[in-house]
């Protein structure tokens, strides 16, 4: 399986709207980050984890042609604000919990109305619980994580995990990513947050679960400049950025 970080920002983007710090305005194109989304590619089959509002530009970048499934964490806007764009794929199929299912058919109502007009996303709801389920042979395995207190999916492809917009994991769902050896996690920057981990926070999970390698991702211009907090991470772990790619074997 191959995955490719498609975004690695946090719901602003980096950079940001009228900032001027020294991470906007840097010119290391590691430090420009789209919102937070993975593709997993498994065979001719590609996954996508949020659709948020850079996931137009995200599909040309990775000329992606077809989609096989979305995979929603849950309904905030830098995560779902960019599935209107997924006409291009005809019928899509879309798993996320209730919670997140009822906020799409609130925000695109117009595409799951009768007689609906020609050309609008037809978009194809897959109400998913705590628990593995199949895209084709691919076993998924959605895992109830908390962004503050809002519940979030993770979810799991065999060695391969993805937590975003977290701060606690629940025992019971840490003990669901025992095994995983590929992490992709979300910490936007290193002082504490109310719905976020810290990158301490985060660092602590990828320590917990022994976990081989690690991206840090929906990361914020508050963590700094890519160059100087890279210097300072543990060795397996990395900053995520944008348009990486990585096979995850088995």
């Amino acid at each position: 399986m191959e995955v490719t970080i498609l975004g690695s920002g946090t719901s602003r983007g980096v950079p940001e709207i009228a900032c001027d710090c020294a991470v906007c305005r840097s010119t290391d194109p590691r430090d420009k980050r789209s919102r937070s989304s993975v593709m997993l590619t498994v065979g001719e089959r590609r996954l996508v984890i949020d659709a948020g509002p850079d996931f137009r530009e995200q599909m040309l970048r990775a000329g992606v042609r077809r989609l096989r499934a979305l995979l929603l964490t849950h309904a905030h806007k830098d995560h779902v604000g960019g599935i209107d764009d997924s006409r291009a794929f005809n019928k899509v199929e879309v798993y996320c919990d209730a919670l997140t299912a009822k906020a799409i058919r609130k925000d695109y109502d117009y595409s799951f109305a009768p007689g609906k007009y020609p050309g609008l996303p037809d978009l194809q709801l897959r109400v998913v619980g705590e628990s593995a389920f199949y895209i084709d042979e691919i076993k998924v395995e959605a895992i109830r994580v908390l962004h503050h207190r809002l519940p979030v999916m993770a979810y799991r492809v065999g060695k391969f995990a993805y937590v975003t917009d977290a701060n606690c994991i629940p025992a019971a769902s840490m003990r669901r990513l025992e095994g995983v050896e590929f992490l992709v996690i979300g910490a936007p920057r290193r002082a504490r947050h109310l719905s976020h981990f810290s990158l301490d926070e985060a660092l602590e999970v990828i320590d917990m679960l022994g976990v081989k390698t690690a991206f840090i991702t929906h990361v914020s211009h508050e963590m700094g400049l890519f160059a100087d907090v890279e210097r300072s991470l543990p060795a397996g772990v990395c900053l995520a950025v944008d348009g990486l790619s990585f096979q995850v074997p088995g």
